[in-house]
């Protein structure tokens, strides 16, 4: 919970991590390469005072994981986002696993997602079923420009997707995570087009696609399809840094993404560990859309209270404390 001027905020997390590229479990040049970039969108786009070294970034340790969401971060729940990359680690990137490990600790916490590849045919469909039985999935994170041998991506339109997107909805996975925009090295850009969202979504209405970084740089494709397809939603990861190094960028994205879709289908997300969330939220809560951009409208505070927590709440059925929910006077003023 964050609380400034007398309001306060229940914080969901809905995109962190808790990786290992440290360089015994890079598998490959590939695997340096991928965090390294990471990196750099974590030096450029945080504050001076906010940067860790190369080594720290590279795994967390519990304790730090802990400290940084929850102690200092404001963080009432987070929901870990599993990319795998075992084409590039060792051990993989950040799993279900992995990230279950410490859920199961510290189970008022986090909640874990699970993750799918196409490729994997039968034999993933059944590994799908095993993981939702064991980790009680509620949602799925995806990663549609993943390498897999000679295969550099997919798309969520292909056969194959389909059979796991119906496999979904039997197993009532109903939150479909997908990255979609910055590209990482040394994956293809393409391959995180948000295009293949589209068919997807008028396919499945009764699934939600969470279209994570807002398809950034495609923002504008990413609009247009969203407004068209009511169960797409946007994932703020890697926007949201924007409000440090470019604030008016950042008052350009949130304003076009309040026009078009509105405050009911935003998610905040810190993408932990590229940043933490403690100064996210905090200037966040700041932010004002500037005077000289009037074609967007205000961002109210109960706008804000939907974003940083309210909106992921309802898509993964988390009781908010009554004092911390929206009173129908907040949400009509809206």
């Amino acid at each position: 919970m964050y609380t400034k001027n007398g309001e306060s905020y229940f914080i969901v997390d809905s995109h962190v991590h808790a990786w290992d590229a440290t360089p015994a479990n890079q598998a490959n040049r590939y695997g340096e390469g991928f965090i390294n970039c990471f990196y750099d969108y974590h030096r450029n786009l945080s504050p001076e005072d906010r940067v860790w070294t190369l080594e720290e970034f590279q795994k967390q340790s519990e304790d730090r994981i802990i400290k940084d969401l929850f102690t200092d971060g404001y963080v009432d729940k987070a929901i870990f986002q599993p990319t795998y990359l075992t084409d590039f680690y060792v051990n993989g990137f950040n799993t279900t696993e992995q990230c279950g490990a410490l859920a199961e600790k510290h189970p008022d916490r986090f909640i874990v997602n699970g993750s799918w590849d196409p490729r994997d045919g039968e034999e993933g469909l059944e590994m799908l079923a095993r993981l939702a039985e064991r980790w009680q999935l509620k949602g799925i994170k995806l990663y549609t420009a993943e390498w897999k041998g000679a295969s550099k991506g997919w798309k969520l339109s292909d056969p194959w997707s389909y059979r796991y997107l119906e496999k979904c909805l039997e197993l009532g996975i109903r939150n479909i995570h997908v990255h979609k925009g910055p590209t990482i090295y040394p994956l293809n850009r393409d391959a995180f087009d948000v295009a293949d969202v589209d068919d997807a979504a008028s396919e499945f209405p009764d699934l939600r696609f969470i279209v994570e970084h807002v398809g950034l740089p495609r923002l504008e494709d990413f609009c247009w399809i969203a407004t068209q397809e009511p169960n797409v939603y946007g994932g703020l990861a890697v926007a949201m840094p924007f409000i440090h190094t470019r604030p008016r960028y950042f008052a350009q994205i949130i304003g076009e993404l309040m026009y078009w879709i509105g405050e009911d289908r935003m998610t905040f997300s810190s993408d932990y560990a590229i940043w933490t969330p403690q100064w996210l939220i905090e200037r966040f809560v700041d932010f004002e859309i500037p005077a000289e951009l009037d074609e967007y409208a205000p961002l109210t505070t109960a706008a804000k209270k939907k974003i940083l927590g309210l909106n992921a709440a309802h898509l993964y059925d988390i009781d908010v404390p009554p004092e911390l929910r929206l009173t129908e006077t907040a949400t009509a003023v809206a």
